[in-house]
Order: structure tokens, then C-alpha cells, then sequence
């Protein structure tokens, strides 16, 4: 069994710290509850909003360079509550600036993971797509698959995290869903879960983008698709466990991870 949750909280758009600071209060109360991963939404420590963007670029923070400075306080809090914490956010590489996975572990440790692999249309004027090749970690012995929102879409990035050479049992998706655009979170999640047989467990985003409200929704899935347990707009987290025995049943019923051709 593995302990985790969907997180999500309303960022103060452009404050990186005060954006550090909420998912530090987020962790806590993960621990709190016994979370041994907690997932948070896209962009979540610049806010997901056009402005927040232009910010990154203007002022050149963050950078990859110098995230354990800025992280310090998520790691303790990650230290406190022996929880791995996984959260998002514009990062200058360079000169490209990616939309990215970070994750924070117990010892404090922080790791730019992952880059969003498939950028949305509205994001082209900022984000490089990162490279197209599986991110899989290993969370107390479980396999966590990474993703950011629109990679979730294209059926084929979450089967490269489940084959045999990566292994993913949870697929860990960063997600905002603004208002108009939450058909995905209702079909493509569920539809990741049952192709290919792992748990889903999504953080969505709050807030605003300009003018459009972003709907939250956070999210764990089991292996079929089911909601195992769920947010609306309020912030706080969804807490569920990943029950690997359970998994291996699923697996074993519903074939098409094994049947799927190359």
C-alpha cells in the first residue's frame, strides 16, 4: 500500500513564496494524514497565468541553477512529514524555459525530473517542448510515472510510463483545467487508468488565468478508472490508497497493457 493525494490551493499568482510556502502548508497536512507522495497542480509556484509566465522571463527565476535555495522551506516540510512531494513550475533552462516536474524528497533533496513533453497551443509562446522519452521514479517501492496536463491527452505518453522497461504503477499527472476545458480531466484520466491498468492521481490548479477561472477537480483514479476520491473548488487535498495486490488483479483481468503491440 501507498498513501497519497491530490493537492490543490488557490497560488498567488507571480510570489514564488508565497507559492513555496502554500505547498509547505499542503505537505504538512499530507504528512499529517500519512501522504507518502503528494501530487500539486501545474504551475503551481507561479500560478498557472499568462502574466506569472512573462515574470519567469523577465526576472530569470527560477532558474534550474538555484531551486535548493528557493525550495528550502518545501523540503523541511517534506523532511517533517516523510513525504515525497511532487510540484510544478515554469523553469529556466538556459535560455528555454520548460514547464516542469520537480520533486522534493524526505532528505530534502529536490530534483528537476521532468519537462512537459507536449505543450498546449496556448503555451507555445513560452515553453520548449522537454524530451519525448518516459520519466518513472521509485516512491517507496511503488513506480511513479510523471506527466503535466496536456501530455495526458496522447495515450501513448502514458503507455511508454507503464511498459516493461519504465514500469509505472501510478501515473502522477500536474493538471489546470480552466473553465471550458475540463473534458479531458473527465475522459482522457479515467481512460489513462483503465489503458493501462495504474492508478491516476491528478492535482489540478485553482485560481485564475487572466480573465478564465480554473476549475480544480484533484483527483486519485484506480486501475479501471474509478474515482477513489475527489475535490471540487475547494482547496485541500484527495487522499487514497494505491494498493499494489489490487493492481496486479486489474492487470490480470483487463489485458490490454500486456496485449498492446509494439
Amino acid at each position: 500500500m501507498l498513501r497519497v493525494a491530490a493537492g490543490q490551493g488557490v497560488p498567488v499568482n507571480g510570489d514564488l513564496a508565497a507559492n513555496v510556502a502554500l505547498a509547505a502548508s499542503l505537505t504538512r497536512d499530507a504528512g499529517e494524514q500519512g501522504v507518502w507522495l503528494l501530487v500539486l497542480p501545474e504551475a503551481f509556484l507561479t500560478g498557472y497565468d499568462w502574466d506569472a509566465f512573462d515574470q519567469v522571463r523577465a526576472t530569470g527565476r527560477p532558474r534550474v541553477e538555484a531551486l535548493d535555495e528557493l525550495l528550502a522551506p518545501l523540503g523541511r516540510a517534506a523532511a517533517e512529514a516523510s513525504c515525497t512531494v511532487l510540484v510544478s513550475t515554469p523553469l529556466l533552462r538556459g535560455d528555454r524555459m520548460r514547464l516542469s516536474t520537480l520533486v522534493v524528497r524526505p532528505d530534502g533533496s529536490v530534483e528537476a525530473a521532468y519537462d512537459k513533453q507536449h505543450v498546449d497551443r496556448l503555451e507555445t509562446g513560452w515553453f520548449t517542448p522537454g524530451p519525448h522519452r518516459p520519466c518513472v521514479l521509485d516512491v517507496e517501492g511503488v513506480r511513479v510515472g510523471l506527466a503535466i496536463c496536456y501530455d495526458s491527452r496522447f495515450p501513448e505518453h502514458a503507455a511508454a510510463a507503464a511498459a516493461a522497461g519504465a514500469g509505472a504503477e501510478v501515473y502522477a499527472v500536474s493538471t489546470a483545467y480552466l473553465e471550458g476545458s475540463t473534458r479531458g480531466r473527465e475522459v482522457s484520466l479515467p481512460a489513462r487508468a483503465l489503458d493501462n491498468g495504474m492508478y491516476v492521481v491528478a492535482g489540478a490548479a485553482l485560481g485564475r488565468c487572466g480573465d478564465r477561472p480554473i476549475t480544480g477537480g484533484s483527483c486519485v483514479l484506480d486501475p479501471e478508472g474509478r474515482e477513489l476520491a475527489a475535490l471540487g473548488t475547494e482547496p485541500g487535498l484527495a487522499v487514497a490508497e494505491v494498493d499494489l495486490d489490487l493492481l496486479a488483479e486489474v492487470r490480470a483481468r483487463q489485458t490490454m497493457h500486456a496485449d498492446r503491440r509494439g
